[in-house]
């Protein structure tokens, strides 16, 4: 499976840091003690205002075990309950998610069980909303839009699919997770001058999606994408292939 690689300094307390994107194909290190991988699932809440395209973020708080501190979007692991929330995902959405992740971690489960898992991670990505914003989606409204995998070394470590979601006017999410001290919605230019100012930080997968986001001319035109979503599998400095790039 070819993926893209992130490798670069990262800055202390980012699993994933600053991380430099570049085209190879991954190779894991050996010598890290072995971490189980968990699936998640974070959604990029949007909206179009008179001001422009605005996402909807949370201030994670310092306690957090993981990212502490740093700007997030609704989302969490994928649990047990989510493989009973499953069966609410229509057929035809679980067939076109799995397709879009065809070249993630759920690819590789064959055509039947990808679909199953594509059903069971919206599932997650839909609790996760609810529980930290109470907006209520459509499973039609998650539209599939990166892959990224924590980088080995890290003490916890997450694959992680990345949704956006077009809210309707009746659909408002609000601060309701201990997880965060805020949310709020932010223009991206916005959020990127504060990042670059050092007022928050972002981490590489949090910038990256939504920097691709915004390179497309409308909202409209982000719900249209249709592609297989490439996964992102960084590497950490330490890691033997650290420094290479091969396109």
């Amino acid at each position: 499976m070819r993926a893209i690689t992130a490798i670069g300094a990262t800055q202390p307390g980012l699993p994933w840091g600053s991380a430099i994107l570049v085209g190879m194909d991954n190779s894991s290190p050996t010598h890290h003690p072995p971490v189980t991988v968990q699936r998640a699932a974070s959604v990029l809440l949007l909206r179009e205002t008179t001001g422009g395209l605005e996402v909807f973020i949370q201030h994670r708080a310092m306690t957090m075990d993981f990212a502490a501190g740093v700007i997030v979007y609704p989302g969490g692991r994928v649990d047990q309950q989510d493989t009973a929330a499953s069966g609410e995902v229509p057929d035809a959405v679980a067939a076109e998610h799995a397709r879009r992740w065809a070249r993630t971690s759920l690819g590789d489960l064959g055509p039947e069980q990808a679909r199953f898992a594509s059903a069971v991670v919206a599932a997650a990505a839909r609790r996760e909303v609810r529980e930290e914003t109470g907006a209520e989606l459509r499973t039609s409204q998650l539209h599939p839009w990166a892959n990224w995998v924590t980088p080995v070394g890290n003490p916890k470590r997450f694959d992680t699919f990345f949704y956006v979601a077009a809210l309707e006017p009746d659909q408002q999410p609000r601060h309701q997770t201990t997880e965060a001290t805020d949310s709020q919605w932010i223009r991206p230019e916005e959020l990127f001058r504060a990042c670059d100012a050092g007022k928050v930080r972002l981490m590489s997968p949090t910038r990256a999606t939504l920097q691709a986001v915004v390179r497309h001319s409308s909202l409209a035109e982000v719900l249209g994408q249709r592609a297989e979503i490439v996964p992102v599998r960084p590497l950490l400095p330490s890691s033997p292939t650290s420094g290479q790039r091969t396109s």
